[in-house]
């Protein structure tokens, strides 16, 4: 496998809080659920196409240069004349357990396809050899947004290319609960792995025993499932075989849990389309988040990068 893969969400502004004091110090910088996986992927050597839309702003701007100083490909970055991108603040409590407030509604990434070049940017986005988004990439549009985007992961599939999808299912993005898993059902279907976590799998179909979650996954014809349990590690589900948990390395206390499951899918994909097995795939997962968790916000200091030695055997 290998390849390039065409990742599609919305960047983020984000102001973070070390603690419980809304007016006290804020660290300025960037993230996103998809932006952060993306980042991830290449720092440890996985090309990167980012498929979204940014304003003419000078926070659009900084955006940007982020993302290329990153090495994440921009090309494909749409720009909307009079929008700017999302914002959101967000405060960790002493456990490590965050709660974030939002300003999204005139966010560029949501005129994306009523913006020139959407669909010459999905073409391209076509020719990379992967295709990754999540359930908060399908919240930002409607439900002609979502079957184009439906349509795209089908012919990716087609191709022999994987198209994997977080579903990280957010209750605000959504009008109601059904209507969030009629889109993750739409998009699914043509889903090669999917990576839920367990918590939003029992907050978006109830507390349901593992198995059940996984089932309705297989069920739209999902190949892979691998569920991420926090510290209880992950667990694997193949068509056709038996489950596999893959627990985590060592016990972590976690300083700020900001991008462990982003950065769990980075380090799992970067393995996993280099041709690991899946069980290494995971081990990756969890090293990286263990890592991430350690240190305040989701995107961990490139400094620390090196320490995640288990994602660095297959670059």
């Amino acid at each position: 496998m290998g390849g390039r893969i065409a990742i599609i969400g919305e960047p983020l502004l984000e102001l973070s809080h070390p603690g419980a004091e809304v007016f006290g110090p804020a660290q300025f910088g960037f993230a996103g659920d998809t932006l952060n996986t993306a980042v991830y992927l290449s720092r440890l050597g996985t090309e990167v196409d980012y498929v979204t839309a940014l304003g003419l702003d000078p926070y659009s701007e900084a955006l940007l240069a982020a993302m290329r100083a990153e090495g994440v490909g921009t090309e494909l970055i749409l720009r909307h004349p009079s929008r700017v991108p999302g914002l959101y603040a967000i405060q960790t409590d002493a456990s490590g357990e965050r709660s974030f407030t939002y300003w999204r509604s005139e966010s560029a990434a949501r005129e994306f396809f009523d913006i020139a070049g959407g669909d010459q940017a999905l073409d391209a986005a076509r020719a990379c050899d992967a295709l990754y988004l999540s359930g908060i990439t399908l919240s930002l549009f409607d439900r002609a947004g979502r079957q184009k985007l439906a349509i795209l992961a089908d012919e990716m599939r087609r191709a022999g290319k994987p198209v994997v999808f977080d579903p990280n299912y957010r209750a605000r993005g959504w009008p109601t609960p059904e209507a969030a898993r009629q889109a993750f059902a739409g998009f699914a279907r043509n889903a090669t792995v999917v990576l839920p976590t367990l918590d939003d799998d029992v907050a978006l179909f109830g507390a349901q025993p593992m198995a059940s979650h996984t089932g309705y996954w297989q069920g739209l014809g999902v190949e892979t499932v691998v569920v991420k349990c926090g510290a209880d590690g992950a667990h694997i589900f193949q068509r056709g075989k038996a489950a596999i948990h893959v627990p985590v390395p060592r016990p972590i206390t976690p300083r700020d849990t900001t991008g462990a499951g982003d950065s769990f899918n980075a380090a799992f994909l970067h393995r996993w389309l280099s041709g690991a097995p899946l069980s290494d795939a995971v081990l990756a997962g969890h090293e990286l988040a263990g890592r991430v968790v350690q240190h305040p916000g989701a995107i961990l200091p490139l400094a620390s990068m090196p320490a995640v030695t288990i994602t660095r055997e297959a670059t």
